[in-house]
């Protein structure tokens, strides 16, 4: 048996566009050496075929949990949508409890989150049920914490979605903006506290700086040459502060991104910054786990479906060791979501964490910390040769959501450069390679209808590549552009759920039956 060594070009797209593409804009010579000597073809990773809702734009912990799992997992904005339209949202018992416990108290209702309808982190028809909710059950005070998108969104349509919940406040009666900040502070996960800190301190802190309202915040931001991701923490005047005796519920339901701000409401003994108020007697809900400790106070309103086999378990069960490697923005996703949710490593499982360079956005260093994963890698498989590995490369996707063209090229150019690394090192000691990628990002800079900036995921497919030496062609095809705008416009293999299911047959390890996807190794 031979090594496998499963690559994920996070954000690496295929689309037949030329403008606006920044992986069709730039030379990618050991990309277009493997598509040369080994089949290849593209798999779909958004919509319904990963779980989501049709249409709706893939993911990295959407497409990592589906791959890692070897099934289509249905995901929690299908599944939230669902309890909203059959009603049981309306009876969910978290919800109601902390609902009941302003009630009882006659506190304030705190609702915070991405108001958005990208759809990646959450959705602003979930705010919209969560207010019908508290108006049904005579809640009189309800507040909002107003965090703006503009990266899983167009960058400036906070006014727009502002608008939006204030009409439907207005429908209601009920509902009141109290502070607005980017997620750029509130959503970091990257332990930056002091972004954290301004938006905690913003949602507790009475004496935060103000404005008269949160257009006000917004066309600042504007004014200032900045977009919806990087608006600063402001309150808005005449508004409360979360207190003890309030209930608070945080309806993202994606957790990476809500873990930090969550931990600095609930956690007792948080210690990454000092805060100025530390809430004591109070209601927590989260929309899903977001892996913070729960507690008679902190409550989690949906939980997931249990993601039995995943691929690493199925390894570890069969005693082949594994190395799990990334760099800080991307680590949970091939250890937690491609371990179907599992926090701990398994028996034979390693774990390497690359840091991310500590700086305020990508494009200011569009390498990233990829050379480091790479050459990391190469140490690691060479000396311990771990029958498995998934190693992920950041670049595409967290360049990608800058915006920044020429960043995102350059970032393309280093992927590349790291992807020949790999590729060599396991070739070369007569390994097998997959190489593909989780959803789609730097192949679509430009919204093609408006002409404006497009740092969004997509739905375009995504690459799939089968590098077996009994598969390798004695003369390489020739790639070039036409090559690869074939490849993005022909029917995908199939999904990435099949991607295991490929792992498990090139290492002759019997397929799970929960385990839905097909090997791709049959096709060609």
């Amino acid at each position: 048996m031979n090594p496998l060594v499963l690559i994920i070009l996070d954000g690496w797209g295929l689309s037949p566009e030329i403008d606006g593409n920044a992986i069709l804009s730039v030379e990618t010579p050991n990309y277009d050496q493997l598509l040369g000597l080994y089949p290849s073809g593209s798999l779909h990773a958004s919509g319904e075929e990963v779980g989501l809702s049709w249409g709706e734009m893939g993911n990295s912990e959407v497409g990592h949990l589906n791959i890692g799992t070897g099934r289509i997992v249905t995901q929690d904005l299908p599944r939230i949508d669902n309890s909203i339209r059959d009603k049981t949202f309306f009876s969910n018992d978290v919800i109601l409890e902390a609902l009941n416990y302003c009630l009882a108290g006659n506190s304030n209702l705190h609702l915070i989150g991405l108001v958005s309808s990208g759809g990646v982190h959450s959705h602003i028809n979930h705010l919209f049920a969560l207010l019908e909710l508290a108006k049904s059950k005579k809640v009189s005070n309800v507040y909002i914490h107003f965090i703006a998108d503009g990266r899983d969104s167009p960058p400036k349509v906070a006014l727009n979605d502002l608008n939006l919940l204030e009409n439907k406040c207005q429908e209601i009666g009920l509902g009141k903006v109290a502070t607005v900040m980017g997620r750029y502070y509130a959503m970091d996960r990257d332990k930056r506290w002091d972004r954290t800190q301004k938006a905690y301190d913003s949602i507790t802190d009475h004496s935060f700086v103000k404005v008269k309202s949160a257009q006000e915040a917004i066309n600042n931001t504007y004014n200032s040459g900045k977009s919806d991701e990087f608006i600063d923490p402001v309150a808005i005047e005449n508004t409360p502060r979360i207190a003890d005796k309030d209930a608070v519920i945080f309806f993202n339901y994606r957790p990476d991104r809500a873990k930090q701000l969550t931990d600095a409401i609930t956690n007792p003994n948080f210690n990454s910054f000092s805060r100025k108020i530390a809430l004591k007697e109070y209601k927590f809900v989260s929309f899903t786990n977001y892996g913070n400790e729960p507690s008679s106070q902190v409550k989690i309103a949906f939980f997931a479906e249990q993601n039995i086999s995943p691929l690493a378990e199925v390894l570890s069960k069969n005693n082949l060791t594994q190395l799990h490697i990334a760099e800080t923005e991307k680590y949970p996703h091939v250890t937690y979501f491609f371990n179907g949710g599992k926090e701990q490593a398994y028996t034979g499982e390693k774990r390497l964490l690359i840091p991310s360079p500590k700086v305020a956005t990508y494009d200011l260093k569009p390498q990233m910390s990829a050379q480091e994963v790479a050459q990391q890698f190469v140490n690691a498989f060479s000396q311990e040769k771990p029958m498995f590995t998934i190693i992920n490369f950041a670049n595409p996707d967290m360049v990608g959501h800058t915006g920044n063209f020429e960043a995102v090229k350059s970032a393309i150019k280093t992927t590349d450069q790291c992807l020949g690394l790999v590729a060599n090192q396991v070739i070369n000691s007569g390994g097998n390679l997959i190489v593909t990628a989780d959803h789609g990002n730097a192949e679509q800079m430009k919204n093609l209808q408006t002409g404006e900036i497009d740092k969004e995921h997509t739905t375009n497919p995504v690459p799939f590549i089968l590098v077996l030496k009994e598969y390798r062609q004695q003369s390489p095809i020739g790639v070039d552009e036409n090559f690869k705008i074939s490849m993005a416009v022909q029917s995908p293999l199939g999904v990435l759920a099949d991607i295991t299911a490929t792992c498990l047959d090139i290492l002759n390890i019997e397929k799970p039956q929960i385990m839905i996807g097909q090997s791709l190794k049959t096709i060609f």
